[in-house]
């Protein structure tokens, strides 16, 4: 074998071999391009870019009084650093215990004997992590309200408030769809418009005056969890259905004084023995 077909070959193998994490560089007389391995001409996809203001609290995009109009101004430094945020902000989303699914309304849906075990793994997991709890917040359903009432046992000096905007729903037709789940159309229409609130309401950096970071807790639901993680990391919400999340699982999501969602943790059950942890 030639000397040049023995280097081909060891080149499409080692190309082979780290095709996962290298990266091929391109040179020309003005500029530095990187593609992934699996492409040579590799380009973002729209939808893939990342959107700096999509909680609408850049500081690059402030308020101009005159005019009344949000805009952006790159040149007012000082108006920017007014509007810069300092510390983060950190939203740890709790799914409900197991609950008793015979029940055919929602005061009939309450913890089973599991559930409320579920709850005081979490609790304590909570407590053991020893976080600054800045706050606690609970959908108004039942089988939230008691999964926060036992946690709040191992954090008793949390304040807690309730939001009826968490409570469970149909956020958006999933792609691809799955299996029975066919809500009638105007849950989507409903049930969508409600946690799509809670997401604004509950998902923002920091403001400028918030001087450390906070730890906020989210009593909540599955699918809500699962819509608000995707809306969080900008990936299609009508992905939500494919993530599957377990009764009592922490997920926990931190936004950056730049603005960046980053999730630390998505339905952890770890702390519970194997035989506590069920899914539905």
């Amino acid at each position: 074998m030639s000397a040049f077909r023995k280097c081909r070959t060891i080149l499409v193998g080692l190309g082979t071999t780290i095709s996962g994490v290298a990266s091929f560089y391109y040179f020309s007389s003005d500029k530095h391009i990187a593609f992934n391995s699996w492409t040579s001409n590799y380009e973002p996809s729209p939808c893939a870019r990342w959107d700096d203001n999509w909680d609408h609290r850049a500081p690059q995009y402030i308020r101009n009084k005159k005019t009344k109009l949000s805009q952006k101004d790159e040149n007012n430094n000082e108006n920017i650093e007014k509007y810069t945020p300092r510390v983060c902000r950190h939203l740890i989303l709790i799914r409900h215990g197991q609950y008793n699914l015979d029940g055919q309304v929602d005061e009939e849906r309450y913890l089973t004997k599991l559930g409320r075990l579920q709850a005081e793994y979490t609790g304590q997991r909570l407590h053991d992590l020893g976080m600054p709890y800045t706050d606690m917040v609970k959908s108004t359903m039942t089988r939230a309200q008691e999964t926060g009432t036992i946690i709040s046992q191992f954090l008793p000096n949390v304040p807690v408030r309730h939001c009826d905007l968490l409570r469970e729903g149909a956020p958006i037709p999933p792609e691809p769809p799955l299996g029975s789940y066919r809500p009638e159309r105007h849950k989507f229409f409903e049930d969508g418009a409600r946690i799509e609130a809670a997401f604004r309401r509950y998902f923002h950096r920091a403001d400028p005056s918030q001087k450390e970071d906070s730890y906020h807790l989210v009593v909540c639901h599955a699918n809500v969890i699962r819509y608000l993680v995707c809306r969080a990391l900008q990936i299609p919400a009508e992905a939500w259905l494919r993530i599957s999340l377990n009764h009592a699982s922490i997920t926990w999501i931190t936004i950056t004084p730049g603005g960046r969602c980053v999730l630390r943790t998505l339905g952890d059950s770890g702390f519970m023995p194997p035989n506590a942890i069920t899914s539905s």
